[in-house]
């Protein structure tokens, strides 16, 4: 009786967060999809190529991340709290709650920098990371075009640093306001930066990122492995992969091979690989 109601619980859980997923859609689409219209870059709209995929991969991330990252948000809590020095976990307890705020974003973001790099580094995370890539045509709906390998991946990256200077330090299955509030920021603000929008900040793109900043992220082939931040241009300032002139990309994709629907993008990263030679 017990494993019907935990079983019970499950999916009333998943539909709550089915239903949420749906509400946060509309909104979405009620912000984006009139501004794409009025100020886009490229002609196509919401429902250009590739729309019902990146539809798709909404409700899957969605859903993939209030499963696939609270253990190991956990565990990271838990390790952070037993296996460093509390003089090091503890420092950040005594600033007041926005300092505490703007150190999380500044300290998540150099780990979400490193984690997004090196998911064009290795191989064996491009695999997962190439999905993403594989728009042709950038909306605010391509961010949430990410395998859950990609994203647990990139996600805890960022988290890592965090537990580890104390900026969250909470053990438990839920993330503490200082991981909530870098992930939620980022979030909306990937949705922007991969909108369809011409819109340029002028010297303010040297501080925040833009949808210019990165579509050139986006291209086909040039310059694909610059502007790397999600929100701080500054980190691809200082690692040297800056990259932000005044005209749009040409084209966007990967020469990675990729299914077009969303089952295979699901599934063709974890297919064996034929050696070379």
């Amino acid at each position: 009786m017990s494993g019907l109601l935990a079983a019970h619980h499950h999916v009333l859980a998943y539909l709550v967060q089915a239903v949420r997923s749906g509400l946060v859609l509309v909104l979405l689409i009620a912000l984006f999809v009139p501004l794409e219209h009025l100020f886009a870059v490229r002609k196509g709209g919401m429902f250009a190529r590739g729309w019902a995929t990146n539809l798709g991969w909404y409700f899957v991330s969605a859903l993939a991340a209030a499963v696939l990252l609270a253990p190991p948000l956990a565990l990271l809590a838990w390790g952070a709290r037993t296996l460093l020095p509390a003089s090091l976990t503890g420092a950040a307890g005594a600033l007041p709650l926005w300092a505490r705020m703007i150190a999380a974003l500044a300290v998540g973001e150099i780990g979400f920098y490193w984690g997004h790099r090196w998911s064009h580094m290795w191989p064996l995370l491009w695999r997962f990371h190439a999905v993403h890539h594989s728009a042709t045509h950038l909306t605010f709906l391509v961010n949430t075009r990410a395998h859950p390998v990609d994203m647990v991946f990139t996600r805890l990256c960022g988290m890592v640093l965090l537990y580890a200077t104390g900026l969250a330090n909470v053990v438990g299955p839920h993330p503490t306001l200082g991981p909530a509030a870098v992930l939620f920021i980022s979030s909306i603000w990937s949705y922007f930066i991969h909108a369809n929008l011409r819109w340029r900040l002028g010297p303010l793109e040297e501080v925040i990122a833009t949808p210019a900043f990165h579509h050139w992220h986006h291209t086909f082939e040039d310059h694909k492995d610059h502007n790397f931040a999600a929100m701080l241009p500054v980190f691809d300032r200082l690692f040297g992969t800056f990259y932000l002139p005044k005209a749009w990309p040409a084209e966007y994709g990967t020469p990675t091979p990729m299914p077009d629907d969303l089952i295979g993008q699901l599934l063709e990263p974890l297919a064996p690989r034929t050696p070379q030679g």
